[in-house]
This record gives structure tokens, C-alpha cells and sequence, in this order.
């Protein structure tokens, strides 16, 4: 069984500038990867930068090669063929591993909040709180727990019958369920489950935690502000990068 990967009288008229997207899909991603590993190797070679914060960095920029990775090579090679299908397990496939990674980055977003929340409100215990052990709990769950919840949604999208065989994005998300025959409640639940677990929640500890950190630099002194400032700054500006990258 084989799903379409483009709607022919969809938006993007990949006949007339296939080669124009293939240069420029191309390009962004050897951009991400060469940009993600040089920083990622910069962090695992100078040990100053071997704290939680970093090491938290270092896996987002990880997870962000391997969430391109999921979309830009099928893409590319879609780009170059008269007839752009998928599988139906490579789909499935590549929609748990779009969602799984997707929300590994909101679950890293929230440990890397976590650890300046710990590092300016609770300096002193910062040393037993964070360890070594601690970052790398933080860093298997941020993986796993979107994988469990997500191999769900998959495996019930991927048992349902399929009425209709073409699929219309360009990568297989949530579109798919489109495609079913009769849609299932059960699974749209599921799926809300899902978004609140690895999106909504996560979002809401960071907000949470930066309001507590501006709260508790508000009522300290001066060089605890700063001090908040400078710790806070390379969350932040992940953080909205990440924001601005997904709207």
C-alpha cells in the first residue's frame, strides 16, 4: 500500500520548481547540521562547558539534526521523482518520530528551566540537585516519555482503515488521520492526552518557573539580578529561538 506524498492540485507546484526547492530544502539542511555539530563539538571539547546547561544545549541541538532528519531527506528525494509515495509503515513511521522528537524539545526546554530555576533560587543546593545522574534522567525521560506516549497514537493510527490513499502535506503528520474511514474518537482523545502531556504542561512549567525566577530576583539584591540575567540569557534565547523557528 503506497500513500501519496503530494497533492498534485495542492499548493506547491512541485513539476515547475522541483529543482528550485531541491537546492533550497538542500541547503537549510546541511545549514542545520553543520551549524547544530559545530556547537554540539565545541561543548564536548572544552570541558568549561561541560554543566547541565550546556549539556542540555547540546542535546537540543542533537534532537534538532534528528527532527530534520525525519522530514528533509524523504522531501529532498520527493523533490526528484515523478511520483512522491511512502509506504504505510514508513509513514507511521515517520509521524512517530516527527511527534517523539517534537516533544522531546519542549520536555529539554522545561529540564534546561528547571536547572536555572535550581541555580539562582536555590544556589547552594545546586551542586547536590544537578548531578551528573540527575541531567542524565532528565535527558533519557525527555526522550522516552514522548516515545510511550506517541507509539500509541501511532500504532492505533496505523491499525485503522484507509478509505483514501492520497495524503496532502508534504510529510506524514497528523494528516493521516484523514485518510481513515471512520474517524475514532478514541484516538483524537488520545492525541489531545498526548499534546497536553508533552507540550502544554512542559510550556507551562517553564512559564511557571521564569515568572518564580523573576519573582525571587525582583525582591533580591542587585547582583542577584544580574546574576539571574546572565544565567537566564542562554535559556532564553533558545528558547525563542525555538519559538520563532515553529510558528
Amino acid at each position: 500500500m503506497t500513500l501519496k506524498k503530494f497533492n498534485r492540485n495542492g499548493y506547491v507546484e512541485v513539476e515547475k520548481y522541483r529543482y528550485v526547492y531541491f537546492v533550497i530544502i538542500f541547503t537549510v539542511y546541511i545549514l542545520i547540521i553543520c551549524c547544530n555539530s559545530t556547537i554540539v563539538c565545541l561543548i564536548v571539547i572544552h570541558k568549561n562547558l561541560h554543566e547541565p546547561m550546556y549539556v542540555f544545549i547540546a542535546a537540543l541541538l542533537v534532537n534538532s539534526v534528528l527532527y530534520s532528519t525525519t522530514i528533509y531527506p524523504k522531501l529532498l528525494v520527493d523533490f526528484l521523482s515523478e511520483k512522491q509515495i511512502i509506504s504505510h509503515p514508513l509513514c507511521h513511521f515517520q509521524y512517530f518520530i516527527f511527534y517523539t522528537l517534537g516533544g522531546s524539545e519542549f520536555l529539554l526546554l522545561s529540564a534546561m528551566a528547571y536547572d536555572r530555576y535550581v541555580s539562582i533560587c536555590k544556589p547552594l543546593q545546586y551542586p547536590t540537585v544537578m548531578t551528573k545522574t540527575t541531567v542524565s534522567v532528565f535527558l533519557v525521560l525527555a526522550w522516552l516519555l514522548p516515545a510511550f506516549q506517541v507509539a500509541g497514537s501511532a500504532t492505533l493510527s496505523a491499525n485503522r482503515k484507509l478509505c483514501s490513499f492520497t495524503l496532502k502535506g508534504i510529510f506524514c503528520n497528523n494528516s493521516v488521520y484523514k485518510l481513515h474511514c471512520v474517524s475514532s474518537r478514541a484516538l483524537s482523545v488520545y492525541g489531545v492526552i498526548v499534546l497536553l502531556n508533552i507540550v502544554f504542561f512542559p510550556m507551562l512549567y517553564i512559564v511557571f518557573t521564569y515568572i518564580r525566577i523573576l519573582i525571587i530576583s525582583y525582591r533580591s539584591c542587585r547582583e542577584v539580578r544580574k546574576k539571574a540575567a546572565q544565567t537566564c540569557l542562554p535559556h532564553l534565547l533558545v528558547l525563542i529561538s525555538f519559538s520563532l523557528l515553529n510558528l
